[in-house]
């Protein structure tokens, strides 16, 4: 990719830092501008990733002529009303997951996107993964039989306390936006869109999801059961079972670098996946694709998909009693 697209950040927290790092390795890409709710955490940002802006607000990146598309690295609560600030200023956008709290913040942002024809994508980074596309192709193959299951989990075992992201309401806490994004995304874009959802989980002190597991029926058929957990550490694998045997998308899957192939003849065979830099260019070089392509959607992550995952979120924190204040609205 030749030409050249100005990138705004906004946050400079970890993921975006990671995002920043990724840029590095995107032809095409310039960190144009940076912005925080503290100048000065802007201006070491700039400086350390060389972008030629900082700003102490949100909004004034948004206003920047020379932003084209936006990346949003806040937290939960926080990517609607960024996300239709950057798109109401004529950005393009892309918003990490989990795209937002609830299905109906979504639906808005969606809306407007499409109203003021502005690509917009959610920043789920390992569907663009060469692990991923290394298994749809041995699923393609037939090597695996009908793809039938699939199995994922996803989990770590964190100490912070309550006033931390993971853990506090406010700002969207709870495993299943952080983490249970990630099976349920692969699971549906492996076998389809999800027909229904039962889930359980462990609560925790704040009214969180420490735990949530989840089984998804798919509409053209097949089951996946899904895991996250920020109460213990899972062995992050992603398996998927057909009628002659499985894939699976090993050790942190969500950023796996291999994958092994097991069959119904005793043979296994493990083949490498590797990635360029932190694994995030990816999805960046896709967003560059469809914008310059005058795109308002990737064909691989696409409106429908983001807004039916945030669905059967809802659904899943409905069963399992865990809602925050975005939901009265």
């Amino acid at each position: 990719m030749t030409t050249t697209v100005r990138w705004g950040i906004l946050s400079t927290g970890r993921i975006a830092r990671a995002f920043a790092n990724a840029l590095k390795d995107t032809p095409g890409a310039v960190l144009h501008a940076v912005a925080s709710r503290d100048l000065a955490s802007a201006q070491a940002f700039a400086q350390e990733f060389g972008a030629a802006k900082a700003y102490g607000s949100y909004q004034e990146l948004a206003d920047d002529t020379d932003v084209e598309l936006v990346y949003i690295g806040t937290p939960h609560t926080l990517h609607a009303r960024d996300a239709l600030m950057a798109l109401k200023a004529g950005k393009g956008v892309l918003c990490e997951k989990a795209f937002t709290v609830n299905r109906r913040e979504a639906e808005e942002v969606v809306a407007l996107a499409r109203s003021k024809k502005l690509f917009l994508m959610e920043a789920m980074w390992s569907r663009f993964l060469p692990a991923l596309a290394e298994v749809r192709r041995i699923i393609d193959s037939g090597e695996i039989g009908p793809a039938r299951t699939i199995t994922a989990d996803f989990g770590f075992y964190s100490e912070a306390g309550p006033e931390h992201r993971l853990f506090n309401p406010a700002l969207g806490g709870g495993a299943l936006l952080d983490l249970g994004i990630y099976p349920l995304s692969l699971s549906a874009a492996l076998l389809g869109p999800v027909e229904s959802v039962r889930a359980q989980a462990e609560l925790g002190p704040t009214g969180v999801d420490l735990q949530t597991a989840f089984t998804l029926k798919h509409r053209g058929g097949g089951i996946s059961a899904c895991s996250c957990s920020v109460a213990a550490r899972t062995p992050c694998e992603l398996t998927v079972s057909g009628t002659r045997g499985q894939v699976r998308m090993n050790t942190r899957f969500h950023q796996a670098t291999s994958i092994t192939v097991t069959l119904d003849d005793g043979s296994s065979r493990t083949i490498p996946t590797p990635f360029t830099g932190n694994g995030y260019s990816y999805e960046a070089i896709e967003a560059q694709r469809c914008y310059l392509a005058g795109l308002l959607e990737s064909p691989h992550m696409t409106h429908g998909e983001t807004l039916e995952q945030m669905g059967v979120m809802d659904e899943v924190r409905r069963q399992v009693g865990v809602s925050y204040s975005a939901d009265a609205a």
